[in-house]
C-alpha cells in the first residue's frame, strides 16, 4: 500500500505543481478559472490555480498553473486530463513541471495561511474530523498620553489553542501572541482593534498548531490497521484513508486566499 506525507506548509516540490498550455482565447480568464478548479479540484485539494495570457511572440491564448498539496494528486490530474477538451473541442497539454527546485530553498517552505490550513483540513479530513479549542486567551492594554492629548494604545493578546482529532485520538497545540499600538479616538476605534487582533492571535495560534500536524494518505485499500503516531518531535501524525481511483467527467463549471518571557505561552 502507497503513502504520502502531507503538511501544513506550501508546497513548493515540481512534482506537486501542474502546467496546462494551450488554453484557446475563446473565454476569458474569470472562466478559464473557475473551470479548470472544477476539474482539478475533483482530484484533490489544490494550493493554487494561476491563469495568465501567453507570452506577447506566442499565438493568443492561456497556460494554467496549478499546485496541489499532494504529488500522487498532481499525477493523477495530469495523467486524466492530458489531451482532453476541458473548455471546449481542443485538446490541452497538462504536464507535470520539469523545474527544479534550487537545494538552498528544500526544505525552508512557509507554513500554510490560516484560509489553506482550513481548506486542506476539512477536504482530507471532513468537518468533523478536527476540532478547535482555545485552552487560553491573556489580554494587556497600556494606556499613555502624548503631545495634543491624544491617548496612545498598545494592546496584547496571548492564546493557547488547541487541536482534536477525535477520530485518531490525537492532540496538537499551538500559542502566538499579538500587538497592536495605535491612537484611540473613541471607543469604537478600541472595540474593532480589540476584536481584530483577537480574532487574529486564535488563527495564528491554529496556524502554529497545524504546523506540528503530517497528514498520512493511504492508497486504496483502507486503513489496515495502521494507528496515528505521535513522534518524539511531538509532531502529530494522522492517517487518512485516500482511494487513488479518480474519473472526471464533463459537466457544468462550480461557481467559486514576541518576545514577552513573561506570558510563558508555551506548547507541550
Amino acid at each position: 500500500m502507497e503513502a504520502e506525507v502531507v503538511d501544513f506548509r506550501v508546497p513548493v516540490e515540481s512534482n506537486k505543481t501542474v502546467l496546462v498550455w494551450d488554453i484557446p482565447p475563446t473565454f476569458g480568464e474569470a472562466h478559464i478559472h473557475a473551470r479548470l478548479h472544477a476539474i482539478f479540484s475533483s482530484f484533490g485539494p489544490v494550493y493554487l490555480l494561476k491563469v495568465s495570457p501567453n507570452a506577447p511572440l506566442h499565438p493568443p491564448g492561456f497556460y494554467a498553473l496549478i499546485k496541489f498539496f499532494s504529488a500522487a494528486h498532481a499525477a493523477a490530474a495530469q495523467r486524466v486530463t492530458d489531451g482532453r477538451p476541458l473548455l471546449d473541442d481542443s485538446p490541452l497539454k497538462v504536464k507535470l513541471s520539469s523545474k527544479q527546485m534550487p537545494h538552498f530553498l528544500s526544505g525552508s517552505s512557509r507554513p500554510l495561511s490560516h484560509t489553506h490550513c482550513l481548506e486542506l483540513a476539512n477536504h482530507v479530513l471532513g468537518f468533523n474530523g478536527w476540532t478547535s479549542d482555545i485552552i487560553t486567551v491573556r489580554k494587556a492594554l497600556h494606556r499613555w498620553l502624548t503631545g495634543g492629548g491624544a491617548s496612545q494604545r498598545r494592546l496584547k493578546f496571548g492564546c493557547v489553542l488547541q487541536l482534536c482529532f477525535p477520530h485518531h485520538g490525537q492532540m496538537s497545540r499551538g500559542a502566538a501572541v499579538l500587538e497592536d499600538c495605535f491612537t484611540c479616538t473613541g471607543p469604537d476605534v478600541f472595540l474593532q482593534r480589540c476584536s481584530r487582533l483577537q480574532r487574529l492571535v486564535r488563527e495564528k495560534a491554529l496556524v502554529q498548531a497545524f504546523s506540528s500536524v503530517l497528514l498520512i494518505l493511504l492508497g486504496t485499500g483502507g486503513c489496515g490497521g495502521l494507528m496515528p503516531l505521535i513522534k518524539p518531535s511531538h509532531r502529530v501524525c494522522v492517517c487518512v484513508c485516500q482511494v487513488n481511483e479518480f474519473s472526471w467527467t464533463e459537466g457544468p463549471a462550480d461557481e467559486e486566499e514576541a518576545d514577552d518571557a513573561e506570558w510563558a505561552l508555551t506548547v507541550s
